[in-house]
């Protein structure tokens, strides 16, 4: 499964998200920590899903990056 994950970088380091699945977050110093703390953080959810018989959500958000002009 393919999910979108938000990362924001912070005055100390980065954060993660899935907006998919509420409440699946982390932070990492670095954005490859964060990047490795969210993938080990969806799959500990999904599991967790699977072992109470609970539902998967499918992925359906989707994100593309807009480039605008910065100038009028």
């Amino acid at each position: 499964m393919n999910y979108v994950v938000i990362f924001e970088k912070s005055a100390t380091g980065w954060g993660a998200y899935v907006p998919d699945l509420p409440g699946v977050i982390t932070t990492g110093k670095t954005k490859e920590e964060a990047q490795d703390l969210i993938r080990e953080a969806i799959e500990l959810h999904l599991e967790g899903l699977r072992e109470d018989n609970l539902p998967i959500p499918e992925p359906s958000v989707s994100a593309e990056v807009v480039t605008v002009s910065a100038g009028r």
